[in-house]
């Protein structure tokens, strides 16, 4: 007899409503995130993994931004939509990078994740990554994760309020003094903008990527 969806962890998880994504204060949802559950089921293949680093991107305002002053082009259009959809790009040519989109439409905020904890599917993420063991480089970063999960240019746009590609809780959440808060990578280009600090992490947890130091202290939220 088949397993019922609820005898497997996702089928206990509850689906992000899509006002969770439609709220103004991006970096609040950035921070929010933190805990919250990333699946792809791809043909029936689901994997999936503990969001444990994200990045806020505070749109024309934002000169870290793919929307800062309003750019707008074909790769970031997805930016100007509804909150709830994925933006996935290619960078540098190598790697697609996931971001959810956020706010009312023409507000072009949106998240970054950047490190995962898997949670299901821990094989089938390996194989994707052309990995052999254990290793916890697998979903540190955010071009490894969108490998280790499936996720490619072709799911740029699709609704997190899907059954493909979805955000999820299980209750986890983090104490203030467990999240760290520090200025985001790679957005030297930025000027003063580089130094806000709009990436929030789980302190010790070994898939987060890059420097862990803090620019503020840890529970405190920043920007509108």
């Amino acid at each position: 007899m088949p397993a019922s969806p609820t005898d497997q962890p996702w089928g206990r998880w509850n689906k992000l409503p899509a006002g969770f994504y439609l709220r103004s204060n991006v970096v609040s949802i950035a921070r929010d995130l933190l805990g919250k559950i990333l699946v792809t089921n791809w043909h029936g293949v689901v994997t999936a993994g503990r969001i444990v680093e994200t990045e806020a991107y505070r749109g024309k305002q934002d000169r870290a931004s793919h929307a800062a002053g309003g750019r707008r082009t074909a790769r970031n259009e997805i930016m100007y939509r509804e909150g709830g959809n994925a933006y996935v790009y290619l960078c540098y040519g190598i790697h697609y990078l996931f971001n959810v989109v956020t706010n009312r439409p023409e507000v072009p905020h949106a998240i970054l994740i950047r490190g995962l904890e898997p949670l299901v599917g821990e094989g089938e993420m390996r194989a994707r990554a052309g990995k052999r063991g254990a290793d916890s480089s697998l979903t540190r970063g955010p071009g490894n994760l969108t490998r280790a999960l499936g996720i490619t240019g072709d799911h740029n746009g699709l609704p997190l309020t899907g059954d493909c590609l979805y955000l999820a809780e299980d209750g986890t959440s983090y104490a203030g003094s467990e999240i760290g808060i520090s200025a985001r990578i790679g957005v030297e280009y930025a000027g003063p903008d580089a130094e806000l600090p709009y990436r929030f992490f789980v302190r010790g947890n070994p898939h987060v990527s890059g420097p862990r130091h803090l620019l503020s202290q840890p529970g405190r939220r920043s920007g509108r």
